[in-house]
């Protein structure tokens, strides 16, 4: 690029980076409110926190890299434009597509960026938020004990635990278990913690006692500094991680294997996903030609181009809620996902017809209609002379 060329790419650049930053943090905001329930209800430490919340951000970037593209755009292009500058590149003998392609080169990287982190970042970062999800709602010691409550974990056993602190020690421990032949035993312990030996899960108590009766009907009451539990008999091994379609590679979503039921049962659903992946990424190109629309498009104008400005980011709020209304048509029909091109497709060609187009050649409503051209009205002399150039091109 040559060092105007470098100059455009930079004031579109940081404005980028900026809003993208900016929407990214509303979007950590969002996340850590929703995921609230694993520090609160889980008891889970605030690292597996952090960890969540950042592995469900890809998923997010592909909707916040194409607005920020249509934001900073919008920001940026009606300052070079205010301040005359894209009019002195016109007149230094840049043709509009030199004048733009800065623009575009910035979308063609945008667009990269959310292909590649839809079909390698995201699944591989889903996968990873999914099993930690799991592993902290089938995690033992926020099952077991419920603090200053008796809960029901698994049948035929009762546990209460007054507190529970950030290493997982339950303190003031009381333990009711029943076994299937009706015989029943107590336990009690100042401390007690879950633990791992040989991968099998065992409750670990200190300083306590068992009370338990005899065939005879004798009470046995023992003390013991350590005593070890074993939870193996109350856990669930059937339940098992299931990745979802947000979660899955690309190939696995057009060739899934449908002898398994979820498969099957959402053959549609994985298609519109898989489609989605390829089509999202396109709406930052068409982003940028809508905003080049709104402010190369017009020409030079002295009052400014709020109304345009204002216009084109409707337009865009719509386009893309149209792609997202498209995408959930489409896992009930296949036959919607050719829309889930055309729909960016179809406002990228809209918006580079907005830029080429002469501006003599628009007149009213039809200046919105893409390749329509009217006959350029007779003119004399402008009076205007260099500003003429901001209109060429």
């Amino acid at each position: 690029m040559r060092l105007i060329e470098r100059y455009l790419f930079g004031q579109l650049l940081w404005p980028t980076l900026l809003a993208t930053a900016a929407l990214a943090a509303v979007g950590l905001l969002s996340q850590s409110l929703g995921q609230l329930d694993i520090i609160i209800e889980q008891r889970q430490s605030a690292w597996i926190y952090l960890q969540i919340i950042i592995l469900a951000m890809p998923q997010l970037a592909n909707l916040i890299i194409p607005i920020a593209v249509l934001v900073a755009a919008l920001v940026a292009l009606n300052k070079l434009q205010g301040d005359q500058e894209l009019i002195v590149a016109y007149a230094g003998g840049m043709s509009r597509w030199r004048v733009i392609s800065p623009a575009v080169k910035l979308a063609v990287l945008a667009t990269l960026t959310c292909l590649v982190i839809n079909l390698w970042v995201q699944p591989a970062a889903y996968r990873e938020y999914r099993k930690l999800i799991f592993q902290a709602k089938t995690d033992l010691a926020a099952m077991l004990v419920v603090e200053g409550q008796f809960t029901d974990p698994a049948p035929r056993l009762t546990v209460y635990g007054q507190t529970v602190d950030n290493n997982g020690a339950i303190h003031n421990l009381f333990i009711h278990q029943m076994t299937e032949e009706g015989q029943a035993t107590t336990y009690t312990a100042k401390e007690g913690q879950v633990l791992f030996k040989n991968g099998a899960p065992l409750l670990l108590m200190r300083h306590g006692s068992t009370q338990e009766f005899s065939e005879r009907g004798v009470l046995n009451y023992l003390t013991f500094d350590e005593y070890a539990l074993d939870l193996k008999p109350y856990l669930n091994n059937r339940e098992t991680i299931r990745f979802k379609a947000s979660d899955r590679y690309l190939h696995e979503l057009f060739y899934p294997d449908l002898s398994q039921e979820y498969e099957k049962k959402n053959r549609k659903r994985m298609l519109a996903e898989g489609n989605s992946r390829l089509a999202s990424p396109l709406y930052a190109l068409a982003f940028m030609a809508m905003a080049l629309a709104a402010v190369v498009g017009a020409g030079f104008n002295r009052m400014g181009y709020a109304k345009r400005i204002a216009m084109i980011g409707a337009a865009a709020a719509l386009v893309r809620i149209i792609g997202f209304a498209v995408q959930a048509a489409c896992e009930d029909n296949v036959a919607f996902n050719v829309l889930q091109y055309s729909i960016p497709i179809g406002a990228m060609i809209w918006g580079f017809d907005q830029v080429f187009r002469p501006v003599e050649s628009r007149h009213g409503w039809q200046a919105w209609i893409p390749f329509m051209r009217m006959p350029r009205p007779p003119q004399g002399p402008s009076p205007r002379g260099p500003t003429a150039l901001g209109v060429a091109a």
